[in-house]
């Protein structure tokens, strides 16, 4: 029977009493040992899609195992053939695995992702005369290069500005955090970043973005998700067979 893979934990950490997972109905969630290891699994629902409800229920097992113990999570949708390539995978690179949980180990992450305010351009107009200028040469001489210089530099002009904002509370953030790793680049971002923090420090990072994020609302849109599981700081290899 195949096996959908939650993450990976080290042996003994307890499950929460009653957790369930993808599928429908839910499914039993439960873990199998490999030596020091454990993987988080259950079984594969046949016709497996990224439906709401299974994300959610994903989403659900990650953080309650992760409040139980170091977790090394894996992307919705992973499933491997059978028990033994599961444990294989894990027994071949034990001390990889080993060293990773520790990585992540009492901490959770947190994503910034930063892009410009659509009502930026009068705070843009204050700040930048050269723009200012650019406005004034366009409404004297109308005409459709004009115009297009405008909005290019009206477009570059919030993305700078938003930019220079998201980097205040990345370095204030990052000063909290254990790690920074940048994300993948998201349309209409202009940062997307995700740190590594103590489980004790994720108040005082929302606090501190809080602060931040109301200081700087008409410079950027910034949003804070978290805690999460450690995505972006677990390096953990998909099991053979999967």
């Amino acid at each position: 029977m195949s096996i959908y893979l939650y993450g990976v934990t080290r042996a003994g950490v307890q499950l929460p009493p009653g957790i369930r997972g993808v599928g429908d109905p839910p499914g039993r969630v439960r873990t199998i040992p490999a030596g020091d290891l454990a993987a988080v699994v259950g079984a594969a629902p046949d016709g497996l899609r990224a439906r709401r409800r299974d994300l959610k229920a994903h989403q659900d097992v990650l953080l309650a195992v992760g409040a139980a113990g170091p977790l090394l999570p894996t992307r919705f949708g992973v499933v491997a053939a059978d028990e033994d390539a599961v444990t294989g995978r894990l027994l071949a690179d034990a001390g990889g695995y080993a060293a990773a949980l520790d990585r992540v180990a009492g901490h959770c992450e947190v994503n910034l992702k930063a892009s410009p305010v659509e009502d930026g351009l009068a705070g843009l107009l204050r700040e930048d005369p050269q723009l200012r200028r650019l406005r004034q040469e366009t409404r004297q001489r109308p005409g459709y290069d004009m115009s297009v210089r405008l909005g290019e530099a009206v477009v570059g002009g919030l993305r700078r500005r938003a930019a220079e904002a998201a980097r205040e509370v990345a370095d204030a953030l990052g000063a909290l955090a254990a790690e920074a790793q940048p994300g993948p680049e998201v349309p209409g971002c202009v940062l997307n970043v995700s740190f590594l923090v103590a489980a004790e420090r994720a108040a005082a990072c929302r606090a501190l973005f809080d602060g931040m994020a109301e200081q700087l609302a008409d410079r950027a849109e910034l949003r804070l998700t978290g805690p999460l599981p450690c995505y972006s700081f677990s390096a953990l290899p998909a099991p053979a067979g999967a």
